[in-house]
């Protein structure tokens, strides 16, 4: 069984909106490494949409990119992506797979089936997640910025605190820090 590890970049204040983050090739080539060390990505049907009007465009050349950042993209392209949604039903993005049925049941048989583990990428869906106790281990970017504004980590609560073991932190040279978490006692 594989672990379903939720990585997102945050500001100091908790703050989610992707824009308020440094996007700079360190950043992008610290998310292609935590992409390449898992077997599937997995969202809610906002992150697909969003990631879908843009990734794919950058992956075939048709958009300009620095290198590290065309590498994420293309790595991307190839990796299962798998989408909750109850709004949606088709998602033509290559490798996408719609993700039906009870919650957690469904998450649970797609870590059973992806022993690299699975990168969940959607802060609503993570909130969800976490009330089932699915999420195993948390990989956020935490960026150097107050933002004052925007949707925040978990901003839908949770029924308690949760509880982390600290794995590592790692500073970029961006001043942002890569912060590993597992849950506590796993």
């Amino acid at each position: 069984m594989g672990l379903l590890t939720f990585s997102l970049n945050v500001t100091l204040d908790g703050c989610v909106d992707h824009r308020q983050g440094i996007a700079d090739e360190e950043t992008h080539a610290f998310f292609t490494r935590l992409m390449d060390e898992g077997g599937a990505m997995l969202w809610g049907r906002v992150t697909y949409e969003m990631m879908e009007s843009y990734w794919p465009a950058v992956a075939r050349g048709d958009e300009p990119a620095p290198p590290a950042i065309r590498e994420w993209a293309e790595k991307l392209e190839a990796k299962p992506k798998y989408v909750v949604s109850s709004t949606r039903q088709h998602f033509p993005w290559t490798n996408s797979h719609h993700l039906t049925g009870d919650l957690r049941s469904a998450v649970q048989s797609l870590k059973d089936a992806t022993p690299a583990g699975v990168l969940l990428g959607s802060g609503a869906l993570a909130a969800a997640l976490d009330r089932l106790d699915l999420i195993d281990e948390y990989k956020f970017l935490v960026h150097p910025r107050i933002a004052g504004h925007g949707p925040t980590l978990f901003q839908s609560g949770l029924p308690e605190t949760r509880r982390l073991d600290l794995v590592s932190a790692t500073p970029l040279g961006c001043g942002a820090v890569a912060m590993h978490y597992r849950r506590e006692g796993a």
